[in-house]
Parts: C-alpha cells; structure tokens; sequence
C-alpha cells in the first residue's frame, strides 16, 4: 500500500473514531484555582507500574571559586536533562517522550491551565511509558551559573552573558494563538482563555539559549532514547525539530519521530545525507488552527508550514513516510499554539496515538 493510501485509510478510521470525543467538552475552573478539589478528576484510577525520575547527559568542569559563587572551586556538572516518568502496569513496548518549547518546562504537558488531564497522564492511560523533559538549562534541569557569576565578579564583560528569553502575557497570546490580538479570543477558540493567568506562570526563562545549549538537548535525547530502547520523540515550537536533530546524530532506540508545530522544518538547510537518515524514520508533523492570523511578534506560522510541506515532500522524495497532518483538513477547528492544553487536546493525542499504533 502507498504511503497515501496508508495515509487516507488512517485519516478515515481516526476521524470516524474521535467524532464523538469532538463533541464533549471540557470543563474550566477560575483562573485564580489552584487546590485540587478544582481539578477535573478521572473517574478511573490510573494504574502504574512506576513512578520516577532521573538525569541524563551533562557533562563535568572544573570551576573557580567565583564561578560556583559558594565555598570555593571544583568539579561540577552541567548540561543534564532532568526527565520524569510514568509506566502503566500494562505498558506498550514503545516509550513516549515529551519535549517542551521555548520559555516553558515539562509542566506544559501535565494538567492543563483549567485543571484537565494532560498528554503526559493521557499517553500513560493508554498504555505508554511516558517521560516528559525539561531541557537543558531550563526548569529542573538546572542551568550553569559559571558566566553570570563572572560578570557579577567584573571577571567577564557583561556581554558575556546569554540574554535571557521569556515572553510577555501580551506577547504569548498573540504568538500562541490564542486570539487575533491580546485580550481578544477567536470565536472558535479551543484554548480556555479564561485559565490564560495559569498558562502565564508556566512561563520560564531560557538560562542559555544557544547552539551548544541545543546540542546538549540533542546529547541528551540519544542518551535517554538509546536507554529506552523503542523511543518515539515528541518536540513542540523550539524543540520542534529536536526529534529529526536527535535521530540524524544517532538513531538508536529511536523509532519514530512527531514534531508538534515545530518554529519550521529546515527543509532547504538539510542536507541530501540528513534527509536519506530521516527517511528512515515515520515521522508525523502537528500544526492547529489560523496559521495565517498576523504575527506583529515573530515569523508567520504559515511559512512554517510551508517549510514543513517542503521538507514533508524532500522526505517522500528520499522514499521515506511522513505525513503533515493539519487539523483543519480534518474539520477540527479552533486549536492553538498549545494543541496539548486545548479542551479537545485528547481528541489530537488520539490523533497522534492512531498514527504511533498504526506504525
């Protein structure tokens, strides 16, 4: 069968077994709720086999007294991934792992901002030992303090230092999607604006975006991947094309690669070589609702779209599977940015699921 015919029998059988799950939707809480008795509680315990959490990649330097800022110099590690788990008691064979985009941390994929249940406890219900990260120099996974105590030391220019990346409330609203302009909803919104307040406190600073940042994401991905053995990789936004970087510098234990509306998809910068390592790979691309709604805070997400069908094409043309999979083709409307917070964000994880198990 050719690859868009596999393509259409699953766009038909998933389409046909989420109707009915497009119809429910979830409930809100205030913005201001933060105990659980707020929360949206599963009627059906969740079964584990275990719970947990642990480092991988990062890397050992020597440090001056001024540069670890406490008792005096050493060793000390930098660079790790901090990674947490779930694994049912009845798993799959194959792992699920969640990478978060830029000025956010793993938090993205747990409970909502209006207290439902998220991808990460969704994919376990289903079968999948999941992890969820937070990259490198973000959230759990620490950050090297070295440069910014040399500045405070006068033993570096101040311009030594990463600027720090962190966009406004305002500004995510806009560049998520979350309406047309700050304040103003689209009218067939599935985000629930009303809980944006929690979005916003997910929201933290990048402690060193660069390329030795993200090749130290990469280092650790082919760490955790090649311990995990049968390893789907998850990127959204920035670390869309993290999955595609991981399997190009090292393909074991990966098995398939999802990019959730990845910031493009570099399709004119691979190379002949990188594309014919990808075409290896299924690989499932995930883009929402009004990608052509203006972008006044960075690049228009229909370009990268377009770039992602270009890089889509490069990929079969090298004899691979992908496929782009665009909500609104499939008469699902309204997702933003964040199609894992949205109220229908079970109905895309099916989505996504029916595609892992169909390959």
């Amino acid at each position: 069968m050719s690859t868009n015919a596999r393509g259409n029998t699953l766009t038909q059988s998933v389409v046909t077994a989420i109707g009915a799950l497009l119809s429910i939707a979830g409930t809100s809480i205030a913005v201001s709720a933060q105990n659980a008795n707020d929360l949206e509680m599963p009627a059906v315990p969740i079964s584990l086999k275990a719970v947990g959490s642990f480092f991988v990649g990062g890397r050992s330097v020597i440090q001056t007294p001024t540069e670890t800022g406490v008792y005096g110099g050493g060793s000390a590690v930098v660079d790790q991934m901090y990674v947490q788990y779930m694994i049912p008691a009845s798993a799959r064979t194959s792992a699920v792992v969640f990478i978060h985009g830029s000025a956010l941390s793993g938090k993205e994929y747990e409970t909502t901002p209006d207290g439902r249940m998220g991808w990460y406890e969704y994919f376990v219900r289903e079968g999948f030992p999941t992890y969820v990260v937070d990259q490198v120099n973000r959230g759990r996974s620490g950050f090297d303090q070295a440069r910014f105590n040399a500045v405070r030391s006068n033993d570096a220019p101040p311009n030594s230092q990463s600027n720090l990346r962190r966009p406004s409330e305002e500004v995510a609203w806009v560049r998520f999607r979350l309406g047309p302009e700050t304040g103003v909803r689209f009218s067939d919104s599935q985000f629930p604006t009303d809980a944006a307040g929690q979005l916003a406190k997910q929201s933290v600073p990048d402690l060193s975006p660069s390329s030795s940042s993200d090749s130290a994401n990469y280092v650790a991905l082919n760490e955790l991947a090649e311990g995990l053995q049968k390893t789907v990789l998850v990127g959204h936004s920035q670390s869309g094309r993290f999955p595609f970087e991981a399997a190009i510098r090292n393909p074991r234990g990966i098995e398939a690669l999802v990019a959730i509306e990845p910031s493009g998809c570099n399709a004119a910068g691979y190379t002949d070589e990188s594309i014919a390592k990808l075409a290896k790979f299924p690989i499932l691309i995930v883009f929402g609702d009004h990608l052509d709604a203006s972008q006044k805070y960075g690049s228009s997400w229909l370009d990268y779209f377009k770039d992602c069908e270009r890089f889509v094409h490069r990929v079969h043309a090298a004899s691979g599977e992908a496929r782009m999979l665009h909500l609104p083709d499939l008469n699902i409307r309204g997702n933003s940015h964040m199609l894992m917070q949205d109220r229908n964000n079970q109905a895309v994880a099916d989505l996504i699921i029916q595609w892992i198990k169909h390959h």
